[in-house]
């Protein structure tokens, strides 16, 4: 089968890799675009990727309506000529449109509740959207969920192994406490009116007083913390992640894969508690915390950090995670294989008979 990737921010790249390669094994033909933002090109070339840039990202909000107009045309000519089975993205308005306006099948795979705004341009075009089973909406019959997050199809252990080499490469020595802050640009289309950190020098004085600080940005920083930027490629990050003895920041993504490696975080964001992964790996797994209150947060993070037994804590935590989960990947792959075959308005090709909804697994 043909199948079009559509990547549009490095966590894509992380989520699908994998999926990507197996299916190009299985010698199905696969074609990936990108859109030049923050570290995806340089992360796709660093896997070896082939790929097509459909856009680059502009400052300002005002621009993203541009950038999308641009991205369905691009990607409208490119599948025209590559025919595909099926195009695929993460709440990708552009491959659903464009997947519709030919007659062909999409899947779209979605994390973010409160992204409102694109899931009502995507869903309504879309043939199935597939989701983790802590997801807090109701997407209707379309919905397919399954046990695990969209982190775990790149950091189940099937996949991921860290690499303590990146110690060296940070100067850390092994079992020197070190913390990663993340902070994030807020550009994105449902970051409309939120935000984060509030007291980012604080955070930094802070919990230099228990360890190095690396800060991992999405944007250029303040003067005062350009020292402290991590200057490593994009893809070691997750060996990063894994020997950090916490993580603390605004980036919804890295706050969820520093939990599934099992080391601590603490998210800061206005959008605190609105998402189901979050809450879950909070609430039923101890894993992560959620804070609105940047203060608060600090206070968290200062008595976790003094806690010596701290990551063997959360290791034990992250075992009790893997055993419930499954392996994304993997299911991604055989969702992907079954869903071709009608034509649009005919029965959709994949069903709760041919991928168990891993729901009830």
């Amino acid at each position: 089968m043909r199948v079009i990737v559509d990547i549009g921010h490095p966590a894509h790249v992380h989520f699908f890799k994998n999926t990507i390669w197996n299916l190009e094994k299985k010698g199905h033909q696969v074609m990936v675009v990108s859109r030049d933002k923050d570290v995806v090109i340089e992360l796709l070339n660093a896997y070896n990727i082939p790929h097509t840039v459909l856009s680059k990202v502009k400052k300002g909000k005002i621009h993203l309506f541009e950038e999308l107009f641009i991205r369905e045309s691009k990607l409208y000519k490119i599948a025209r000529r590559f025919n595909p089975d099926l195009i695929i993205g993460i709440l990708s308005p552009e491959a659903a449109h464009v997947a519709w306006a030919l007659g062909k099948k999409s899947i779209i795979f979605n994390d973010t509740e409160h992204a409102e705004l694109a899931q009502k341009m995507t869903y309504p075009f879309c043939d199935i959207i597939c989701t983790p089973t802590s997801f807090k909406k109701d997407a209707g019959k379309k919905q397919i969920r399954y046990r695990g997050y969209h982190e775990m199809a790149y950091l189940h252990p099937a996949y991921f192994s860290p690499n303590p080499e990146v110690l060296r490469e940070l100067g850390v020595e092994v079992g020197e406490p070190f913390v990663i802050l993340r902070f994030i640009s807020w550009g994105a289309h449902h970051d409309v009116g939120q935000h984060g950190i509030n007291n980012k020098l604080a955070l930094v004085q802070e919990l230099e007083k228990f360890g190095k600080i690396f800060i991992s940005s999405e944007g250029k920083l303040a003067d005062e913390f350009d020292k402290y930027r991590i200057r490593i490629p994009s893809e070691k990050i997750h060996s990063v992640l894994h020997y950090a003895t916490l993580c603390v920041g605004e980036g919804a993504t890295m706050a969820v894969e520093s939990a599934i490696l099992g080391t601590p975080s603490i998210y800061i964001s206005s959008l605190a508690g609105t998402m189901g992964n979050f809450s879950e790996l909070e609430e039923k797994y101890g894993l992560l915390f959620n804070y609105s209150d940047s203060e608060a947060a600090l206070k968290k993070a200062v008595e976790l950090i003094k806690d010596p037994e701290l990551k063997k804590t959360w290791s034990l935590k992250r075992a009790a995670l893997l055993k419930d989960k499954i392996d994304v990947t993997e299911f991604m792959v055989k969702l992907i294989e079954g869903t071709p075959g009608e034509k649009r308005g005919e029965k959709q090709g994949i069903s709760v008979s041919k991928v168990p909804d891993e729901s009830h697994a």
